[in-house]
């Protein structure tokens, strides 16, 4: 599967049984030098668009929302030792957390590379 998108710059990969959600470049990019992730913990139940987690840059903090409703199977603690990770690879080794997903429904209502990449030059 590929990615899919939310419009609050989350994405999310299937990665057999779980699914892998972190930032997109988009995001990182509006954040600048990421300096603290805060990781929500393993087992926490989240409902599509619910802040799950957070990110501090130098310049502003943002939230991170659940794409879909799931539940938090595994957390990416490399972030909390290194959180430049999220802007050198917010496509790969600097995913956030890993899900459970609820429904194969919401999933598919997100949005592909193409249409959210068309989303950001509106």
């Amino acid at each position: 599967m590929s990615y899919k998108f939310s419009a609050q710059h989350q994405w999310i990969k299937e990665q057999s049984p779980q699914h892998c959600v972190g930032i997109t470049d988009h995001a990182q990019e509006t954040l600048g030098d990421v300096v603290f992730v805060q990781l929500p913990a393993v087992g926490a139940h989240f409902q599509q668009n619910e802040v799950v987690c957070a990110v501090e840059s130098v310049k502003a903090a943002s939230d991170v929302f659940a794409p879909v409703s799931g539940t938090v199977v595994e957390v990416n603690s490399r972030l909390s030792e290194d959180p430049s990770l999220v802007n050198s690879d917010p496509m790969g080794e600097a995913w956030f957390f890993k899900l459970s997903i609820d429904s194969k429904e919401e999933l598919n209502s997100l949005m592909s590379e193409e249409d959210y990449l068309k989303s950001l030059n509106q």
